[in-house]
């Protein structure tokens, strides 16, 4: 039974597999699994890192780092031609599903944005409310390890919570949810509810789900991509390079939620593609925060404080 007051909230994760590298038949995947979501109850659906329109996979397997290669050149154009761009409508269906259904979703997806020409490329956390409207964008800080070879560094204008059925909701990219000051600067804004967003794996999301749910005393989510290598479409740029390195499972999901006192509330469900539901109990936040309250009465802002710059980086600033 779904319970609709304002202590309660139903969430969805969505552990499911792109349509890799095509954002148009992605978005429908997507959209599927939101109006599934909405069906059952849920009020905010998440989706795992960069899944709009898939992470970038050939890096470790077609000698990513190779400088001026014409194969790095020919991928990284496909993966540009098929990134999100929000100021050219790109999210416009999610936004409209989102009010349609009531429903706020968070999702991953590699944003092209015009603000830093349209050709360097994001791994962006995008939150939208119930009502349609996008309510952040955040860039991951530190594109990770060979990531970086494709993805360029974000900045803090993301880094923003959101009010939701009585709950806090705030997020982060992947290996970000490792970085203590921007957990810090989510739990300032009085964040209860976190969402991790992760492009796949068990390992990833095993230990510091319940870690985030147990420092924050909060509820954690962590949602997981798929990608296995039958998921490659047929038509993908230098499939044969790919392929010839690829495993048979790149990404295994390990979705998941732990509660406020770091127990499982979904334990994390690996190789395969489903919708996961729950329904979260805020007092049971309250109840954590009882003994630690991360930053409320057990900080000390006299001593140490965190200063975050929200302010979007560009190259040039015109004045008139």
């Amino acid at each position: 039974m779904i319970i609709n007051h304002q202590d309660h909230i139903t969430v969805a994760l969505a552990q499911i597999a792109p349509v890799w590298l095509n954002r148009i038949a992605t978005t429908t995947k997507m959209l599927n699994y939101v109006q599934q979501a909405a069906q059952q109850g849920a009020r905010l659906v998440c989706f795992g890192e960069t899944l709009l329109p898939g992470y970038p996979f050939w890096l470790d397997l077609t000698d990513g780092a190779r400088f001026n290669d014409e194969v790095q050149k020919d991928l990284h154009a496909h993966y540009v031609q098929q990134g999100v761009d929000i100021e050219a409508g790109d999210l416009d269906a999610f936004c409209a599903a989102a009010k349609q259904y009531q429903i706020a979703i968070m999702l991953g997806c590699l944003e092209r944005p015009k603000d830093r020409t349209g050709y360097s490329v994001y791994c962006s956390c995008v939150y939208i409310g119930a009502d349609g409207v996008i309510g952040s964008v955040h860039r991951k800080l530190m594109p990770t390890y060979e990531e970086r070879l494709t993805w360029a560094a974000g900045d803090g204008h993301g880094l923003r919570t959101h009010a939701l059925d009585g709950f806090t909701v705030g997020g982060l990219n992947c290996w970000e949810n490792w970085m203590p000051l921007s957990r810090a600067a989510l739990y300032a804004q009085g964040e209860d509810l976190h969402v991790g967003i992760w492009p796949g794996n068990l390992r990833n999301t095993e230990d510091l789900t319940r870690f985030i749910a147990k420092e924050g005393r909060s509820f954690s989510i962590a949602v997981s991509g798929l990608m296995r290598k039958q998921d490659f479409p047929v038509d993908t740029p230098h499939l044969d390079l790919i392929l010839a390195r690829c495993p048979d499972v790149l990404a295994n999901g390990g979705s998941c939620i732990a509660a406020p006192d770091g127990s499982w509330v979904v334990e994390p469900v690996v190789d395969q593609e489903c919708l996961l539901i729950a329904t979260l109990d805020k007092n049971h936040v309250r109840r954590e925060r009882q003994n630690f309250d991360v930053a409320g009465h057990y900080s000390r802002p006299d001593i140490t404080r965190l200063v975050v710059n929200r302010q979007r980086q560009q190259l040039a600033s015109f004045e008139d």
